[in-house]
């Protein structure tokens, strides 16, 4: 994240301005039942007997469901039924569709083999009063039925009007920064998220907060994992100044950022947390404090219980005690202790890898039993030799400066592919974000770009691209795409997700840019063993195979070159008969396609294809997405 931006007095800038500019909205927000009072929607109506719902037909993309009530019903303001993919016991906070008269409905727009959670529900003297849930699955359908039948997700992304904490039931995806998911035994995708929210919506309801999905596309919200700042954090913060021979701070301020979470075993997950002093060392002169990266444990992340295990690792600087401000490029911290990333490597070693803004990018192993560092820490000063224990330097933009645009790393391993591949996010969090990957044979390094750059021995820039502020037609686009999570699903499917950003001053919104959209793309792999992220969102478009057919017509393209703080925007290409490009990128050039691999060549650049959601339609509709690499270059583009 560029949170920190070097403990600056002004540090953190970009974080600051754009949280600023939220918190500055006033809203008052009401829930989406008639009352607006959370605790008035779980009151039950003793004079009131809901039915158990039943399912009176079936078919792939619907359930029709009855039920009665008895009692009193005279009083019946409304009545309807609630259903979820997530929420065991769903309430009219999850899906809902009421009914008038005859107590029963046709709930459409489903997914076939799928399972739903169904409760019929009565609203009667300000209360209402729910029936045991039903359990009911959609049939199945043929690929081509699944196609056919596709209804594309329909929630918002200009969320402005369900923002509020009251609402946070309806966020599905709004309000999701610098996320981290991991597939639980469960089967439930978990995410988590860096304190962040439209109007700061979040504040005063605790920290690293997550929810839940079965299937990428639906999310249950369920609130903080952690309900206020470990007391360890400025205890161990004033044993350091204290130590320095400075005074303590008796109320430090804090930020709480870039959670990761992972899979240790079937009974065991980890979360390694950032907590960060923003309060200055020594003066208005001096840098901000450390950042602390702690630990978290649970058996059973379906409880939103987690265990703190406190510090692991903090800042370190190899300055010693020198943190008067000589400037951004000869910064205090050596390494920034925020955005961890977490591994467990294929010979079953524990790695943290960490790291922003200063210097670059850290791996440190862990003792795999404990979740700390291997090696005992020293105290976080002296020279770099002293301080060696915080971790071995495995990526920098720059060899020159201190301060660099690179943060939030991501660590995955691809057993196909028998890499490792750190993704990295590169220059501010409000409009420039953009994702790069390097990959390397060894955990901790040395890292090479698609270039075959080193990422430590000459720094510099790392390609390739993965994701970058862009515009479609038809759309205000997306900007601010990175600090990702990079995910499988155990059957060799992988995702990647981050937050998206809407640009500035959107329909007149001064705020917009406040808005944060989790977004989640699938990723394929190229077959030089790079990963590439695809254009558009993923929303669960069924896989079927893409005939030749299929790919003649208009395109919107576009190249995803470098292009700090700017969209990169479409432009028109037509694939016509003949296997000829008749117009916009690569005119006049060849085309051809493979269609057991589900790739599409064009002037000899490999473009991996495949089904997608157009998310810039009205209404949405299924398409078909490239996206591929030609040397450092990055291609998407989309089916007209």
């Amino acid at each position: 994240m560029t949170h920190s931006h070097g403990f600056l007095k002004f540090t953190n800038i970009m974080r600051k301005i754009t949280l600023l500019l939220a918190s500055l909205l006033v809203v008052f927000f009401f829930t989406a039942c008639s009352d607006g009072v959370d605790d008035i929607e779980y009151k039950e109506n003793n004079d009131i007997v809901v039915a158990t719902p039943q399912v009176t037909a079936t078919t792939g993309t619907s359930l029709t469901v009855k039920s009665s009530v008895t009692g009193n019903p005279n009083n019946v303001i409304k009545m309807g039924f609630c259903y979820s993919v997530n929420a065991q016991n769903p309430t009219i906070k999850d899906n809902v569709v009421d009914v008038d008269g005859d107590f029963s409905v046709i709930i459409s727009g489903l997914v076939n083999s799928t399972t739903y959670y169904i409760c019929a529900y009565v609203y009667s003297d300000s209360r209402y009063t729910y029936s045991a849930t039903l359990t009911a699955t959609t049939k199945s359908l043929s690929l081509d039925e699944q196609l056919k039948n596709y209804v594309a997700p329909a929630y918002e992304d200009n969320y402005v009007g369900i923002a509020g904490w009251n609402q946070r039931n309806e966020w599905n995806l709004a309000n999701v920064h610098d996320p981290s998911v991991m597939l639980a035994a469960d089967g439930y995708y978990y995410m988590y998220q860096t304190d962040a929210s439209y109007g700061n919506a979040h504040e005063g309801h605790g920290h690293f907060h997550g929810r839940r999905s079965k299937d990428l596309v639906n999310w249950e919200y369920l609130g903080a994992t952690m309900h206020q700042v470990p007391s360890w954090v400025k205890e161990q913060l004033n044993i350091y100044r204290n130590a320095c021979g400075l005074s303590s701070i008796s109320a430090p301020s804090y930020g709480c950022w870039a959670p990761v979470v992972r899979k240790v075993n079937n009974s065991l997950y980890r979360m390694y947390y950032s907590i960060v002093v923003t309060d200055q060392i020594s003066g208005s002169s001096s840098w901000s404090e450390r950042a602390f990266i702690g630990l978290a444990e649970t058996t059973d992340p379906a409880s939103n219980i987690w265990e703190d295990k406190g510090f692991v690792i903090c800042s370190a600087s190899d300055k010693n005690l020198d943190w008067s401000n000589n400037g951004w490029e000869t910064a205090y911290f050596k390494w920034n202790a925020i955005d961890p990333t977490y591994i467990i490597t294929k010979e079953q070693e524990h790695w943290l890898i960490y790291g922003s803004w200063h210097s670059g990018i850290v791996a440190v192993e862990l003792d795999g039993t404990t979740g700390k560092t291997k090696t005992e820490l020293p105290n976080p000063w002296g020279t770099i030799t002293d301080i060696a224990p915080y971790g071995k330097l495995i990526a920098t933009r720059s060899l020159k400066s201190r301060w660099q645009g690179s943060e939030g790393p991501e660590i995955i391993y691809n057993a196909e592919t028998d890499y490792y591949y750190l993704f990295m996010a590169y220059d501010g969090l409000d409009i420039p974000y953009n994702t790069r990957v390097c990959r390397s044979r060894n955990i901790d390094g040395p890292y090479l770009g698609i270039d075959g750059r080193d990422l430590i021995a000459s720094g510099g820039e790392m390609y390739p691209i993965v994701t970058h502020p862009y515009k479609f037609n038809n759309s205000n686009g997306w900007v601010g795409i990175a600090h990702c999570a990079v995910f499988d699903d155990g059957n060799g499917n992988w995702y990647y997700s981050s937050q998206g950003r809407f640009p500035a001053n959107v329909g007149g919104n001064a705020y917009s840019n406040a808005l944060m959209m989790g977004h989640i793309r699938s990723i394929r792999w190229t077959t030089d063993g790079w990963p590439v992220v695809m254009p558009e969102r993923y929303g669960a478009v069924p896989a079927i195979a893409i005939t030749e057919d299929e790919l003649l017509g208009i395109w919107e393209s576009i190249d995803l070159s470098y292009n700090y703080g700017k969209q990169n925007t479409s432009v028109n290409m037509t694939l016509g008969a003949g296997n000829k490009v008749t117009s916009g990128l690569w005119s006049g050039s060849t085309w051809s396609y493979n269609a057991p691999k589900q790739t599409l060549t064009i002037n000899g650049v490999e473009l991996c294809i495949q089904r997608e959601v157009d998310w810039e339609s009205s209404p949405r509709k299924h398409t078909i997405v490239f996206a591929g690499y030609s040397g450092k270059k990055t291609y998407w583009g989309k089916k007209n």
